[in-house]
Formats: structure tokens, sequence, C-alpha cells
């Protein structure tokens, strides 16, 4: 058996895409207006991605602890993490002001989160049905 098939797997996943969304919109809370000059973003997009990370955080963490773990909530954290890496991308692409530093800090996010939601993914389809909520 390996890790993927785990009945932690999954959880653990979600443990940890509860911890880095906590983490990453605390900081874009609280150091908003100085994150602003280092990437090229806005500070008020800083801030409220970062209070919608506090909310995404709330439903990962719920969805970690859940026995079993519930479907339908984990359908929409990859869904919600999906959203963010084409946010990311567009922005990427799209977004004039950017510094070199904004560059490589959507570009990071996009492949965490998007390594995140595969990794959930897999969690769904390795899980035994009964598992399931």
């Amino acid at each position: 058996m390996n890790f993927a098939s785990s009945p932690r797997f999954l959880p653990t996943v979600l443990w940890i895409d509860a911890a880095s969304a906590a983490a990453s919109g605390g900081l874009q809370v609280a150091a908003a207006t100085l994150l602003a000059g280092w990437l090229g973003l806005p500070a008020g997009l800083l801030t409220a991605s970062g209070v919608a990370l506090f909310a995404f955080a709330a439903l990962a963490a719920w969805a970690a602890r859940g026995r079993p773990v519930p479907r339908a909530g984990v359908y929409l954290l990859i869904a919600g993490n999906a959203a963010w890496v084409f946010g990311c991308l567009e922005l990427l692409f799209t977004g004039a002001g950017l510094t070199l530093l904004g560059q490589a800090f959507l570009v990071v996010q996009a492949l965490f989160v998007g390594v995140l939601a595969e990794l959930q993914w897999i969690g769904l389809r390795r899980a035994p049905a009964a598992a399931w909520a």
C-alpha cells in the first residue's frame, strides 16, 4: 500500500491546504501595502484575496476533520484551487506593472495550488467508498 492509498492521505493534503491558505491569507492581510510594492499587485487585491483565503482555509480544515471526509467539500476545494490557479495565470499574463518578484509569486502560487488540487483529486479517486459522506 502506498501513502496515496492510505486513509490519512486526503486529510493530510487537506490540512496542508488549510495551513498554507491561512498562512498566505495572514501574510496578505497583514502586509498588503508592503507586498503591493514588492509584487506590483494592488494592495486591495492582496487584502481581499487574503480574507478569501481565511474562508478557504476554514473549509479545508472542516473537510480534513470530517470522518468520513465530505466528498462534496473536497470537490468544492478542488474547484476553488483550480480557480485560484487560473486567477494567478490571468494576472500573470494580463497584470501590467507586475515586478519580477510578483511574476514569481504568481507562478509559485499557481504551481503549489495546482499540485494540491491534483493531490486532492488523487485522494478522491483512491479513497475507499466507505470513506465518503
